[in-house]
């Protein structure tokens, strides 16, 4: 007993609640416009492609030089080191060479500064390597456009299901009013003695039955609303009004085909590219490297002082020709991961085009079940008003009204989810063909 008492409480308590939240008209465009601003699955998109881009900068060393400055500051008996410090410094006299301070020279200070450089000539897996950054970051960027299609159709599907959700809301009100007013009808002929009170009750039941399907849609409004607000990156959670109808919308379906040049399968290409080159930057590795190198020197005795100076120049040939088994190793490993990946950007242009073919198979479905469910609605809400007036003149029996009422609103409401699935068809359809 206490459990039929709570539960129109609550409803009660839910419908005050719906009622006193903020509501806010909205148009798709709007909501476009908002999530291109505010969306974070686009913002950590761009954050992957500022990261991919910072590596490909980091390249550069294959071009620029490699300078570094220091200022060495040192002290030392050290008869080698105190003999190469005065010498560096110019500073040597002929009493430096007795052989006595040779062999044990007096405390000697050395301050040095020093610029040094160092310039890659010829690094072939370096410049395989700067080209594999160059597609990653190509790829990344293609993939942050990948995001922003899918997020206009993910918007579209959200405003849709808000629309269908107001729709819903829409129908189960009038067939709230329609059932409350067939049980006037009900409460009249009963206290006539044309009803019997199972007739009476059958009725209150069905008013039962419908409000309950409308607390549940109007749940759904809160729903698509809260979705709508998450698009958009919105952490107010208010309850959303369409500006735009719930109506059929048709575009040409016929030569659709998945472009090879879309975004998120260029940037596989792109990122197949990318462990290619990084391939062929591991068997380069098996050659050698010619950098030249040079620094300047400035010497003296006191701090901060460069009485003395020299320079170098020169360049360096160097080859790595055998480091255990890493190099051959690693070759190997980039071998397959480039090989994987073909495979991989294959096996995606495959189930692209099967997941393009299946959604035209269910547009066609979506568009002949548009037709069959308009003509059952039309046909449906003519055996209602027959028999809903036959009704009114203690002609019909009251489960067949209650039957005919149950029929009318599942055929609204299946028209209405009919019209969405058509619209949210060729939605599916213009992103898998976007080019």
């Amino acid at each position: 007993m206490k459990k039929h008492m709570y539960r129109p409480l609550l409803l009660f308590a839910f419908t005050i609640s719906m009622q006193a939240q903020e509501l806010i008209p909205i148009t798709k465009v709007e909501v476009l416009s908002k999530v291109s601003k505010n969306n974070t699955s686009i913002k950590i998109s761009k954050e992957d492609f500022n990261q991919a881009k910072a590596d490909y900068k980091q390249t550069n060393a294959v071009f620029l030089p490699n300078i570094t400055a220091s200022h060495t500051a040192m002290t030392t008996t050290n008869p080698l080191m105190a003999f190469g410090s005065k010498l560096n410094q110019e500073i040597l006299t002929q009493n430096d060479f007795n052989p006595a301070l040779l062999n044990d020279p007096s405390r000697t200070n050395n301050y040095a500064t020093s610029i040094e450089f160092e310039q890659p000539l010829i690094n072939l897996d370096g410049l395989y390597q700067r080209k594999a950054a160059k597609s990653k970051m190509e790829a990344m960027s293609l993939k942050t456009v990948r995001t922003q299609d899918y997020l206009v159709f993910e918007v579209e599907k959200a405003y849709m299901q808000l629309q269908l959700a107001y729709k819903a809301v829409d129908v189960l009100n009038k067939a709230v009013e329609a059932a409350n007013e067939n049980k006037k009808i009900a409460d009249n002929s009963f206290k006539q003695g044309y009803l019997q009170r199972t007739d009476v009750l059958n009725v209150e039941v069905r008013v039962t039955e419908v409000k309950n399907q409308l607390q549940t849609a109007k749940s759904n409004v809160q729903n698509a609303s809260n979705y709508l607000s998450f698009l958009m990156n919105d952490d107010s959670y208010v309850v959303y009004t369409p500006m735009d109808e719930l109506t059929v919308v048709t575009f040409s379906v016929v030569n659709k085909s998945v472009s090879e040049n879309r975004s998120d399968i260029k940037a596989m290409e792109l990122a197949s590219k990318a462990y290619e080159d990084m391939n062929k930057a591991d068997k380069m590795a098996f050659l050698p490297r010619l950098n030249a190198f040079g620094s300047y020197q400035l010497y003296d005795h006191q701090i901060f002082k460069g009485d003395a100076n020299g320079y170098l120049i020169g360049a360096q040939l160097s080859w790595d020709i055998f480091k255990g088994s890493k190099r051959f190793g690693k070759a190997q490993k980039s071998k397959a991961e480039f090989e994987k990946s073909k495979l991989e950007y294959q096996q995606y242009v495959l189930q692209s085009n099967l997941e393009l073919n299946k959604t035209k198979r269910a547009f066609l479905d979506a568009e002949n079940k548009l037709i069959l469910t308009a003509l059952a609605l039309e046909q449906s809400e003519e055996s209602l008003r027959i028999r809903t007036n036959r009704f009114k003149q203690g002609l019909e029996k009251t489960s067949d009204l209650l039957m005919a009422e149950t029929q009318y609103l599942q055929k609204q409401l299946e028209y209405y989810q009919t019209i969405f699935e058509y619209n949210y068809t060729q939605a599916y359809l213009q992103f898998l063909t976007k080019k």
